[in-house]
């Protein structure tokens, strides 16, 4: 790709904006040669003069998902980290003098932006093959990778752990409902199937005709947190449902971070990577505040009755860091209990071993859930599906973390 020059005096901001944009694509962003040449062109015609106008200059350019917003601020403050350097390639370009900003520190998603702004620039050599001896001979990259945290992973990891999500063996659970199917085998008498076979031959012989309940698997409902403190986990559940749903298993999917909004049609596109665009695309809030009392209110009262049927499971994916604690919470949360089969509270707090339940959100929910489980990691998520399937949960009582607390 050819690289356009500096518009004023020998500036190499234009080289710089291409490296950018080269190691956000190496971090997962779809930015091509267009979006460079765009924001070549923005940063031209807006004349910007500080480094925030530059930083949201940019950003209108490259960023056309939600989720992508934290992987940009992570590559630009490792990026244009430098001091000084930043607004030294601004002035070439603009007369408009720079202030200074503070720099932030690093927070979640860091690791993928840094390898990717790691990767070479050029085409290396063809590695020799050399024989090296490795350390961990019982422990295999798959094994590393289940226990690894999301927030920790390279875009790589994320890459491999979406085909391992796609790829895991789902909950076998199933519920006896009140319709019957035909059955040979069945304990029960079909009157209607048995007075058909008998006049089919005349009446003189009675065949019996027999039945039994229908199984069925139970339906999934998932309420997910996406506001700013669940990102980097929220993503890797998204797609956790969406393979459940691709293997025909009912799911009803709801997010939330300040309002509550319905994903589960979005959900059911073939492509995972479209389905997740489709949901961001719909859904307003994305990395908001959290509001899990309005949230729980606007389910219990315009979805419950539709969706909580038939030995419905509800896992509820969220922090618990609400931000005004009431009587609200604890009502919704009781009605929520009330009206579904099991409730399921998935935290990625657990992951921290010295985690306690001294939130008082969280000690005001968690009287009224039937597991406490983490979901982190893989491993955690091939737990949650063992314990969907009807295993008994060990150590994962409620009452347990109220009184250790």
């Amino acid at each position: 790709m050819s690289i356009p020059s500096a518009p004023r005096g020998e500036g190499r901001l234009a080289d710089n904006i291409a490296y950018f944009a080269r190691a956000l694509r190496h971090a997962g962003l779809p930015v091509g040669p267009g979006a460079v040449l765009d924001a070549i062109a923005a940063v031209e015609a807006a004349r910007i003069g500080t480094r925030e106008d530059f930083y949201w200059t940019l950003h209108s350019v490259f960023v056309k998902r939600h989720e992508h917003s934290i992987l940009f601020d992570q590559a630009f403050r490792i990026f244009w980290r430098r001091r000084a350097l930043l607004e030294k390639l601004i002035a070439q370009m603009s007369p408009v003098a720079p202030g200074g900003q503070e720099e932030r520190r690093p927070q979640a998603g860091a690791l993928r932006v840094a390898e990717a702004l790691a990767a070479p620039r050029r085409e290396q050599p063809e590695p020799v093959e050399t024989t090296e001896f490795s350390a961990r001979l019982t422990v295999s990259d798959r094994e590393v990778l289940k226990t690894k945290d999301f927030a920790q992973m390279s875009a790589a990891e994320i890459a491999q752990a979406k085909r391992l999500i796609a790829g895991m063996s789902l909950p076998h659970d199933e519920v006896v409902t009140r319709r019957f199917l035909p059955d040979r085998r069945g304990r029960r008498i079909d009157p209607r199937r048995t007075f058909r076979r008998s006049l089919r031959a005349g009446g003189a012989v009675i065949d019996l005709a027999y039945r039994s309940p229908a199984v069925r698997h139970a339906p999934v409902v998932a309420l997910m947190d996406v506001s700013g403190s669940m990102a980097e986990y929220s993503r890797l559940f998204l797609h956790f449902l969406h393979a459940i749903a691709e293997k025909r298993r009912r799911v009803h999917s709801f997010v939330f971070a300040t309002r509550l909004t319905n994903i589960s049609r979005e959900l059911t596109s073939r492509d995972p990577d479209e389905a997740l665009a489709r949901a961001s695309k719909r859904v307003q809030d994305w990395e908001g505040g959290t509001r899990i009392a309005h949230a729980l209110h606007e389910f219990n009262r315009h979805w419950s009755r539709r969706v909580l049927g038939q030995g419905a499971i509800v896992l509820l994916f969220t922090d618990g860091l609400e931000r005004e604690v009431t009587r609200e919470l604890t009502f919704e949360m009781d009605r929520l209990k009330r009206s579904c089969r099991r409730l399921i509270w998935l935290n990625p707090l657990l992951r921290f071993d010295a985690f306690e339940a001294r939130a008082s959100g969280i000690r005001a929910m968690l009287p009224h859930v039937d597991e406490f489980r983490p979901i982190h990691t893989l491993a955690s998520m091939e737990e949650l599906c063992r314990a969907l399937s009807g295993e008994p949960a060990a150590g994962r009582s409620p009452r347990r973390r109220l009184r250790a607390s």
